[in-house]
C-alpha cells in the first residue's frame, strides 16, 4: 500500500505550509501529492507550484471537477502538467452535486450523471490518446458542438501538443454503487469518500469488474496523538459541514453515503442542526464511531492497529489528510 499526502483546497488563502508538506511527503517516500477544488482555489494551479519544487513525487487532483471545465480543457491541463512533470500527472475527476454544478458554475446537474460521466472521460482518453480527431455524438458533450444555437461550422480537432503519456491515469471520485461500478469499467481508479476498511465488503460487488492494476486511493485523516478524541475533532468538522451543508436539504449525497454506512439516523441529525444554524451542534452530533472508523488517529501503537486493518483490504494508496509532520513521519515509518 502506497501513501499519498492528501492537501484538499485551500480556506480564505493559499496554506503556507504546503509546499514545505510535499517536499516532506517526498523526503520520506510518499508516492503521491493531491490537490482538490470547490468553489475558491483551483486544483490545478497548486499542484503545478509543487511540481516545481519537486521532482519525484506523483501530481494527483482528487478532485477536478467537471462541472469546471470542457473535458478538452481538463485534458489540456493534464497534458500539460503531465509534460512539465515529467510524467507525473494523475487525473482525478469527479462530478460535485446541484448546488455546486448549478450554483456556481452556472450548468444544469445532469439528469442522468452515469451518462455525463462516461461521455467526459471519453472525450479526456480520445485526447490524450490523440489516435484521431475527437469526436462524440454524447447527450451531454458532443464534439463537435450540435445544438439549435450551433453555427453549423464546428471541426473535429486533435490536440496540437503530442501528450507525453496517452495513457495517463485517470480516476474517479464516486459514491453510489452503480457510479463506483461504472468506474471500476472505465476508469484506472477510484477515489473513495468515507472510506471505512471494516465496511470494504459493500464496495465487492462495484469493484468486481476493476482491471489488475485498479487503484483504490482513499483518504483519510490522520493524526498521532494522546488524545483520540481531540484528534477526531477535525475529522467531525468536516463530516459536519459535508453532511449537513455540502448539499441540498433535498439531495445530498455525502449523507446518502453515511446513511449507506450504517448512520442514516445520525445522518439526518447532523443535516438538521446544520440546516438550522447550529452548525457546532452538528459537529457534535457526528457519532465519534463514524470519525473513528475513516481515520486514523491516536497514540503510534493505535494508529500501527489501525493501519493493519487497511492493508487487509484493497485500498492500493492511503491518502493522508495531515498537516501535521510528525504524523506523515510516523505514518511513513509504520506503513513504508
Amino acid at each position: 500500500m502506497r501513501l499519498g499526502l492528501a492537501l484538499g483546497y485551500w480556506g480564505r488563502g493559499p496554506d503556507p505550509g504546503h509546499l514545505a508538506l510535499a517536499r516532506e511527503a517526498e523526503r520520506l517516500g510518499y508516492d503521491s501529492v493531491w490537490t482538490a477544488e470547490s468553489w475558491g482555489s483551483d486544483a490545478f494551479t497548486p499542484l503545478t507550484w509543487i511540481a516545481a519544487h519537486t521532482s519525484t513525487i506523483r501530481l494527483g487532483t482528487a478532485v477536478a471537477q467537471m462541472a469546471a471545465r470542457s473535458p478538452t480543457t481538463t485534458a489540456m491541463h493534464a497534458l500539460t502538467l503531465d509534460h512539465l512533470s515529467g510524467g507525473r500527472m494523475l487525473l482525478g475527476l469527479g462530478l460535485s452535486g446541484p448546488q455546486v454544478v448549478e450554483g456556481w458554475y452556472g450548468r444544469p446537474f445532469p439528469k442522468s450523471p452515469l451518462t455525463a460521466t462516461r461521455e467526459y472521460v471519453d472525450v479526456v482518453r480520445q485526447v490524450l490518446r490523440r489516435a484521431a480527431p475527437v469526436t462524440l455524438d454524447g447527450r451531454y458533450h458532443a464534439l463537435p458542438y450540435r445544438n439549435d444555437d450551433a453555427s453549423g461550422l464546428g471541426k473535429a480537432l486533435k490536440p496540437i501538443t503530442h501528450p507525453l503519456r496517452s495513457e495517463l491515469p485517470v480516476l474517479l471520485g464516486a459514491e453510489g454503487p452503480k457510479n463506483i461500478a461504472q468506474t471500476a469499467r472505465i476508469a484506472d481508479g477510484w477515489l473513495p469518500l468515507y472510506w471505512s476498511p471494516r465496511r470494504s465488503g459493500m464496495y465487492a460487488k462495484a469493484l468486481a469488474e476493476a482491471p489488475e492494476g485498479f487503484l483504490v486511493a482513499p483518504m483519510a485523516r490522520v493524526k498521532v496523538c494522546a488524545d483520540v478524541a481531540e484528534g477526531l475533532w477535525p475529522v467531525k468538522a468536516m463530516l459536519g459541514f459535508y453532511i449537513g451543508g455540502m448539499g441540498h436539504a433535498r439531495r445530498n449525497f455525502h449523507a446518502d453515503l453515511m446513511a449507506r454506512m450504517g448512520y442514516e439516523e445520525e445522518a439526518g441529525r447532523v443535516r438538521e442542526l446544520f440546516l438550522a444554524g447550529r452548525r457546532e451542534d452538528a459537529v457534535r452530533a457526528v457519532p465519534d464511531a463514524f470519525a473513528d472508523e475513516i481515520s486514523l488517529v491516536g497514540p503510534r501503537e493505535r494508529v500501527a492497529e489501525r493501519l493493519a486493518e487497511w492493508r487487509a483490504g484493497p485500498v492500493t494508496d492511503l491518502l493522508a489528510v495531515s498537516p501535521d509532520p510528525h504524523s506523515l513521519r510516523v505514518l511513513a515509518e509504520l506503513a513504508l
